[in-house]
């Protein structure tokens, strides 16, 4: 799939399909610039268990998990801030593979 930017220059999607939760720090600076909630803070417990962060249980580490994969664009911008390059990006039809 390919697209056209405003001026006529080609442009491909970058579409983020994985986060990689031993390599995030969740430090959240990919969650402030989607301003389209494909991402969100979760909790991992003692047991590794996903935990929402307002659960009773001990939280051992924060990370980003794919909330909604179907709203991203693929702009990239998550990826651009991610210090941790913890994320894995393609194309519509690497996705699909």
């Amino acid at each position: 799939m390919s697209f056209a930017t405003r001026d006529g220059r080609d442009w491909t999607p970058d579409y983020l399909i994985t986060i990689d939760a031993n390599k995030c720090i969740g430090c959240g600076r990919c969650f402030k610039v989607c301003g389209r909630d494909v991402m969100t803070l979760r909790g991992i417990n003692e047991s590794g268990e996903l935990v929402d962060l307002d659960d009773d249980d001990e939280i051992e580490k924060k990370i980003m998990v794919l909330n909604d994969q179907g709203a991203c664009i693929g702009c990239g911008a998550c990826a651009r801030v991610c210090p941790a390059s913890c994320q894995t990006h393609g194309s519509a039809a690497a996705e699909a593979a």
